[in-house]
């Protein structure tokens, strides 16, 4: 009797020996998945992040040349120490690109299996859509009857001898009057515009408010002429795109456009610039029941 019961107890003993050795290899397996599980995804994290800020940076390039994005990519990849995860960079139709990257993650656990890094692979795409509401708007604007053509020059506010009604292209963006339109020209209107939005034309040729404007923001903008590539240069002024109501006193907003100003008040009471295709902040769709009409001002987004 006394032969059999230790054998039951050498065997139970034996088994618990197994249970434990087999519990602790799944306890070390679950150790490595969540090492390099966490390493993977922390990695993978970090990389779409970089790959989400580099598109939406490059996109805002987009407006002037591959080359433009293509240093900003690098720019914003070489901060993150992410250089060389580069794969390609991908252009698409519509004003849109796509950042691919990739890299090697090594492992910690799984390397004691042979298995010592593995390759993660992200992309990010963004692309520009006509911009339907903004902020910091002058208070000038253009009829969307106009098809621009970018880099020509344009008269921006109208002389008197091409008026309508009294109406010279200058907006009551916040109450009529020489000085709140002159303030405004300054500073730009801080409220955000959207398509749908309705404002009161200014009526009578205020030239002097307009030329110290005008002025006052070429003044402020460091760069040789010409250079309206620069997103710090005063020079380069939101205005509206608008359709008059029938008796010719308000404007409805139906999109927004960028105006390079190139010459202040003329003999002829015109502002002269070119309209440039260009990114700002802002919202994109349809609003208030209606589509922004495209202009040129574009907002950037990441896209799928």
């Amino acid at each position: 009797m006394k032969t059999i019961l230790d054998n039951l107890y050498k065997n139970e003993k034996g088994n618990v020996l197994f249970l434990a050795a087999a519990a602790l290899g799944v306890m070390l397996f679950m150790a490595g998945l969540v090492i390099d599980g966490g390493n993977l995804f922390m990695k993978k994290s970090h990389l779409q992040k970089t790959a989400n800020a580099a598109a939406l940076s490059g996109a805002q390039e987009l407006p002037l040349s591959q080359e433009s994005v293509n240093q900003i990519v690098n720019d914003v990849l070489s901060s993150h120490n992410e250089s060389e995860s580069l794969l390609e960079i991908v252009y698409g139709e519509n004003f849109s690109v796509n950042v691919v990257l990739e890299k090697d993650v090594p492992l910690f656990f799984f390397a004691l299996f042979g298995k010592e890094s593995i390759s993660i692979q992200v992309n990010a795409k963004a692309g520009l859509k006509t911009m339907s509401s903004t902020n910091g708007v002058v208070p000038l604007g253009i009829n969307e009857s106009i098809n621009l053509e970018y880099g020509k020059t344009y008269p921006l506010k109208v002389g008197p001898g091409d008026s309508v009604e009294g109406f010279f292209g200058i907006l009551a963006l916040e109450k009529k009057g020489a000085k709140s339109y002159g303030e405004t020209l300054k500073y730009g209107y801080l409220e955000n515009i959207s398509i749908g939005e309705t404002f009161l034309v200014q009526t009578g040729n205020i030239s002097g408010p307009t030329q110290e404007g005008i002025q006052y923001r070429m003044d402020r903008c460091p760069y040789p002429e010409g250079q309206y590539y620069h997103r710090d240069c005063a020079r380069v002024v939101t205005i509206i795109v608008y359709k008059l109501t029938s008796d010719n006193s308000m404007v409805e907003v139906t999109g927004f456009a960028y105006f390079y100003v190139t010459e202040n008040l003329n003999s002829n009471g015109e502002i002269n610039g070119i309209f440039i295709k260009r990114t700002g902040p802002g919202t994109t769709g349809d609003l208030n029941g209606k589509s922004p009409v495209d202009r040129g001002a574009y907002v950037v987004t990441l896209m799928e």
